[in-house]
């Protein structure tokens, strides 16, 4: 007996990407329903080769659903996971509504999976902020093997992450430069086209953004509180994919060649790594991809134990739709929920 799924927030990038990779990973699910607000009740979604016309999240009843993907924003999420979570229908969250509460998991399978046990206390788990998560797949088997000190990471990441209004502002802005048309900024604080914006979420007391404070406080819970890390987060005019230039403190020595055969063997991961023109991954390559690409290691000669490194991966997948979906293969692979609905 398979599993019913429910994906929330089904007609937006992320909910749209969840459904084409429960599909294409196969996942155990005998149903899959869509659901949105009900401004979008009847829209249409593709689930595979079949089509799934979207239902009302609010009128959903989640008492005979086993899993939730989540992936209608904040404010929504506080709303109604609670609710969903007391139905017995666990909710795996992509918003950043419940990443920060203690007693709340917040998982990347390849790199914390034994803290997923304790979803059981609300039902709920939450899923990290894309630049986090592609960051600590790459990060993680290098703390293993020599302890990581201090992370200074400049992000370089794509208007998708701002959702379908951010890649609409984009495509809407280049064409009217071609054409001399005026630009207009809506969504973004200044011009996207032909420019980047050093300025993501709102800004914070200390002059950082919340973006910013995001990948301290999910690296921190997620890998290791005394890890230090310092970021600085760009908006940049790429459809998908988020890229991240990172040096590394380590407490322990590593050298680029260790690190290189580190990340080859490690779960997520993807070493692209030529010292020659193209021998290094760029956005639009990890378009549609899974992995979390690595290129250009390299080791910092302005500290001990120092490397650089470059980080790309397709936000839309691994930052968020396809994380989701591995936590819920996590749940069923450790036997940690089973089919509400069984065989007759």
């Amino acid at each position: 007996m398979g599993f019913k799924v429910a994906v929330a927030g089904a007609t937006g990038n992320v909910g749209r990407e969840m459904l084409n990779i429960l599909e294409e990973r196969g996942f155990p699910a005998d149903e899959v329903v869509a659901l949105a607000s009900r401004r979008s009740v009847g829209t249409e979604v593709s689930y595979g080769d079949r089509t799934l016309k979207v239902r009302a999240l609010d009128t959903y009843d989640f008492s005979d659903t086993d899993i939730c993907l989540m992936s209608a924003g904040g404010a929504v999420s506080k709303e109604w996971s609670p609710k969903i979570g007391r139905q017995g229908c666990v909710v795996i969250d992509n918003s950043s509504a419940w990443r920060y509460e203690a007693d709340i998991p917040l998982i990347v399978p390849e790199v914390n999976p034994d803290a997923i046990t304790q979803f059981s206390k609300r039902n709920i788990i939450a899923n990290p902020n894309c630049s986090t998560a592609q960051l600590l797949v790459a990060l993680k088997p290098l703390h293993d093997a020599a302890t990581i000190r201090r992370i200074v990471v400049a992000t370089y990441q794509s208007v998708s992450g701002a959702g379908k209004e951010g890649m609409d502002e984009l495509f809407t802005q280049t064409r009217a430069v071609f054409v001399a048309d005026p630009v207009e900024a809506k969504k973004f604080t200044k011009r996207i086209a032909f420019n980047v914006i050093p300025h993501i979420d709102v800004f914070m007391e200390d002059g950082s953004t919340k973006e910013e404070w995001k990948m301290v406080a999910e690296t921190k819970k997620m890998l290791d509180p005394k890890i230090k890390l310092t970021a600085t987060c760009v908006r940049v005019p790429v459809f998908i994919g988020h890229s991240e230039a990172v040096n590394i403190e380590f407490e322990k020595p590593i050298t680029a060649d260790e690190a290189r055969e580190i990340l080859r063997e490690a779960p997520g991961c993807l070493v692209v790594d030529k010292r020659e023109n193209g021998g290094y991954v760029t956005p639009i390559e990890s378009a549609g991809e899974d992995a979390t690409y690595i290129s250009r290691i390299r080791e910092d000669p302005t500290v001990e134990n120092g490397l650089n490194m470059w980080i790309v991966s397709d936000n839309l997948r691994k930052g968020a739709a396809l994380n989701a979906v591995q936590i819920a293969e996590l749940l069923i692979e450790r036997g940690l929920i089973q089919p509400k609905r069984k065989a007759a």
